[in-house]
């Protein structure tokens, strides 16, 4: 773990099912508008992206649909574990990715959170979905690759 004033760079949750399920074409780092108790909550790893997409609206980001524990210590004025959180992004940044996701096939979805510096950053992607047949072909691959590295890693030897 970073010591304070280090800068470094700790991953808190990630996205598997993203890398699964969509194409990624394209990768940005936003930084993400919390509350106090959803800061604590996210240095403390509780943090589930599965569901999560960005939406854009009047030229601002959000983050939607992604959970964020409450924090076990928190009062009354704990956060709401699904609300909509802005991302900070510039606008040239935002209009790209608004022109993208206004064509067929095209959406934002959360890949990674971490902490960076002691701030908490977001890696969103814009990405277009796989088909079932993309999904096989993927899977196929990986195996092949896995069998190739087996082989090649001196796993079979022909005797003399």
């Amino acid at each position: 773990m970073a010591k304070r004033g280090e800068g470094g760079v700790r991953p808190v949750a990630t996205n598997r099912k993203a890398l699964h399920e969509y194409f990624i074409e394209d990768t940005y780092e936003a930084g993400i508008a919390l509350t106090g108790t959803e800061i604590k909550s996210v240095r403390a790893s509780r943090v589930n992206l599965r569901d999560g997409y960005v939406q854009i609206r009047n030229g601002s980001a959000w983050l939607m649909n992604v959970h964020i524990s409450p924090y076990d210590f928190g009062n009354r004025e704990n956060h709401e574990p699904r609300r909509e959180r802005r991302l900070l992004l510039h606008s040239v940044e935002i209009r790209k990715l608004q022109s993208k996701v206004s064509e067929r096939g095209w959406t934002i979805v959360p890949l990674s959170m971490y902490l960076s510096g002691g701030r908490a950053k977001v890696e969103v992607a814009l990405v277009r979905g796989k088909r079932l047949y993309d999904k096989k072909d993927a899977v196929a691959e990986r195996d092949a690759d896995r069998e190739m590295q087996r082989v090649t890693k001196g796993g079979w030897q022909e005797d003399f």
